[in-house]
């Protein structure tokens, strides 16, 4: 990923968010950046700023959302560009096993289905688009991954399916992603061992579906790629 490449996964993510006010604080919040310093930097009062992440102000145009972005990545230069160099290093690529985004938004039930998964999280709705996929190696990401590692994971939307090979019980991915800002679509384990009640009881409580298959990876890869 290079620099033009991130500001268009932040300034597209906006876009499409259904809470495009809500996603412009998460990033904000992610560069570490106040509402004063956006203001700032563009030159209005930071009340607007307020009044479209508290979705109080209609969503910002095309524009707009160009120029907070700018200001973000502007703002983190001036600092040393740490979150920015975190965004961009390379360093994740070999604990990700597939990456892909569909060409449509295929439901949560058809991956189950697809898959032979099994549904831990029986309180959990699947009734959910999904519109990619990653297939992370789980104990090469817990040596590599910082907290902006994780975020590469989501490629270019954050409504994706996560899936962990070499997992023993569960408990690491789901705390992991209990501890982290973005929340994906649906969460799958592969071949681990068992499933731990923590890890049920942690996707429970982020409302995402935990699903383990019984498939190895390549079977799995398989079968995504046929959407």
């Amino acid at each position: 990923m290079n620099l033009r490449e991130l500001q268009e996964k932040i300034a597209g993510e906006i876009v499409l968010s259904e809470n495009p006010g809500k996603t412009i604080k998460k990033w904000r919040e992610i560069f570490e950046v106040s509402q004063q310093d956006v203001a700032r930097y563009l030159n209005i009062s930071s009340s607007v700023i307020s009044d479209y992440e508290s979705g109080r102000r209609k969503s910002p145009g095309a524009g707009t959302i160009k120029k907070i972005v700018q200001a973000l990545i502007e703002i983190d230069k001036s600092r040393g560009g740490k979150v920015i160099n975190n965004f961009l290093k390379e360093n994740v690529e070999d604990a990700i096993l597939d990456m892909r985004d569909f060409e449509y938004v295929v439901s949560a039930k058809e991956i189950v289905e697809a898959i032979d998964g099994q549904n831990y999280t029986k309180n959990v709705d699947l009734d959910r688009g999904v519109m990619g996929y990653s297939i992370i190696e789980s104990l090469k990401a817990i040596l590599k991954f910082n907290a902006f590692d994780y975020f590469r994971v989501y490629g270019w939307n954050t409504q994706r399916a996560l899936f962990f090979n070499g997992v023993r019980y569960g408990r690491s991915p789901m705390i992991a992603i209990r501890a982290h800002p973005l929340t994906p679509a649906m969460v799958v384990y592969i071949r681990p061992d068992r499933v731990d009640e923590l890890a049920i009881k942690l996707a429970e409580l982020e409302n995402v579906p935990l699903i383990a298959t019984k498939l190895d990876v390549q079977k799995v890869i398989e079968r995504l790629r046929s959407f």
